[in-house]
């Protein structure tokens, strides 16, 4: 069985090759494999172009990329740390998030989210995937027009262009797990809204503290929502119209928080308490909200953008693997990030 598995895997990455892409992860200072991935191909004047995707910098002294792609200011896309290369590429919000986040300065190249950007003479195009303000999808062609497409984390898939190509997440894309099967519950946050007395949501501070003062707001509420410094700062800097923030400290009969998950304990009893969440392991209930796509949304993204080949490349763990022998089942030919490096070679064919 493991000798089959291996032919698909050669055969896929032959095909990666005939289009002349290569998948390859490079290795830190220590001798191991940096996060995520990095992607060689030739622009249009056949000059040797490599991308690294959502993965830490290289030493200085190091070979170094063409370019850092940032798709968003998640922690696990590893921007704190690509922030600081020239190399870096990101939209002008992600590159706001970032330094808000870390108190770092951005020094790399920026766009607004759909505009094109040119790096060492590749024409690369942005498109929004709704998981955070600022994500970015990036798209770009090489010398024998294979369409490129790199999703990061997708929660609307709908603006993506076809691709022969696609790099994409599986965070919940284990079809045979339940916990990968949801629909957001607006429903049930609207009412947890407006019950009288104060109520707080857990939600991280960027990205989904934002998509909660978004809901709220489009659910008619019009009253001040008290959030930590930090994350009044990100949301004020992602959202134009994000309305009445303000500080954690005040205390009235209708207050509206949103706090960290991990924060709610620190308020007072009488706030009622929920995590907008689809995991299960938090001590309050759960209201379903989530910034991914669940297993049947991916494998309809993936449908759609009809690649010759996918490539999951995050998160960590085992949910790429398991999301792309899923594609293979169903006749889409796809590789997961942990084949890589045992399978392709650093070199160009």
């Amino acid at each position: 069985m493991l000798s089959v598995i291996s032919s698909e895997i050669g055969v896929i990455s032959k095909k990666l090759i005939d289009l002349g892409v290569l998948a390859l992860r490079q290795r830190n200072s220590r001798g191991n494999f940096k996060p995520h991935v990095s992607i060689r191909f030739r622009n249009n004047a056949g000059e040797l172009r490599t991308f690294s995707i959502d993965t830490t910098r290289s030493p200085g002294k190091q070979p170094q990329p063409d370019a850092y792609l940032i798709t968003h200011a998640h922690s696990d896309h590893h921007g704190k740390s690509a922030m600081l290369s020239p190399r870096a590429v990101c939209t002008d919000k992600t590159a706001t998030a970032l330094e808000i986040r870390h108190d770092r300065k951005y020094v790399g190249s920026m766009c607004r989210l759909g505009d094109e950007i040119e790096i060492e003479g590749v024409r690369v195009k942005t498109y929004p995937t709704a998981h955070t303000a600022g994500a970015a999808a990036f798209y770009w062609e090489n010398d024998v027009g294979t369409r490129i497409l790199v999703t990061g984390d997708v929660k609307n898939a709908s603006k993506l262009p076809p691709c022969d190509v696609l790099i994409t997440e599986a965070n919940y894309g284990d079809p045979e797990d339940p916990s990968c099967h949801f629909a957001d519950d607006l429903e049930s946050m609207k009412c947890a809204l407006f019950e009288s007395g104060p109520v707080a949501f857990g939600a991280y501070e960027f990205g989904k503290a934002q998509r909660a003062v978004e809901l709220m707001r489009g659910f008619g509420y019009e009253g001040a929502i008290r959030m930590e410094a930090r994350t009044r700062a990100l949301t004020r800097s992602m959202l134009e119209d994000a309305g009445e923030l303000a500080g954690i400290d005040s205390r009235g009969e209708d207050e509206v928080f949103v706090v960290a998950p991990w924060d709610l304990d620190k308020l007072p009893r009488n706030v009622k308490k929920y995590v907008l969440s689809c995991r299960a392991d938090y001590p309050y209930p759960i209201i379903k909200i989530s910034d991914h796509l669940d297993a049947c949304g991916l494998e309809d993204m993936v449908r759609k953008l009809t690649p010759e080949v996918t490539l999951v490349y995050h998160p960590g763990g085992h949910r790429p693997s398991k999301f792309s022998k899923h594609l293979n089942s169903i006749g889409i030919d796809s590789i997961s990030i942990d084949q890589i490096g045992n399978v392709l070679s650093n070199e160009f064919i």
